[in-house]
């Protein structure tokens, strides 16, 4: 979109059915193909235990910085695009998931809108999200503080970074 300049924004990428490592992969892949959007960074793979619903099997995520020129609200829609088109079904919250994609922050805006929160609420509470998401973007902060040291005051008890090679995410299933 001519005239509008891009915004830095970070996302956060899981799930724990089928195979999630290759649902990430298309997901970003299907982001990076739209014009208005660029994937500038992917973290690692990490292998991190359930939140919330614990009966059920690890999840993979990953955390992912992209400039793009659409508003919050178009990038959201393009996002649970990427979910459908992936066959993601909603059933139960915090549940077992083909893929989930979550913005968390989108440049220096805050938005509060029905289905639209950002910078994500719950974020500096999930270790399964500050652990890749300090990897692509360690100098950023929130709140004064930098993702590391948030990250180093809340559980990460099994969370484990797979090696991972750089562009892993444009190989896998493509």
């Amino acid at each position: 979109m001519p005239g509008r300049s891009r915004e830095r924004v970070y996302l956060s990428l899981g799930g724990n059915l089928g195979e999630p490592d290759k649902a990430m992969a298309a997901a970003l892949r299907m982001l990076d193909a739209d014009p208005a959007t660029q994937v500038v960074a992917v973290s690692s793979l990490y292998r991190t235990p359930p939140w919330g619903n614990t009966d059920q099997p690890d999840f993979l995520n990953i955390a992912a910085e992209l400039a793009t020129t659409l508003p919050p609200r178009g990038l959201l829609d393009a996002c649970l695009d990427a979910e459908r088109r992936l066959k993601r079904v909603r059933q139960e919250r915090w549940g077992p998931r083909l893929i989930d994609i979550d913005i968390l922050v989108f440049g220096d805006r805050t938005v509060h809108e029905s289905g639209l929160e950002i910078p994500h609420p719950r974020m500096l509470e999930r270790a399964f999200v500050l652990a890749p998401l300090a990897e692509v973007a360690p100098a950023f902060e929130v709140k004064g503080r930098s993702l590391a040291n948030w990250l180093a005051h809340i559980d990460a008890t099994g969370i484990e970074k797979l090696p991972s090679e750089t562009g892993w995410w444009r190989r896998l299933g493509a």
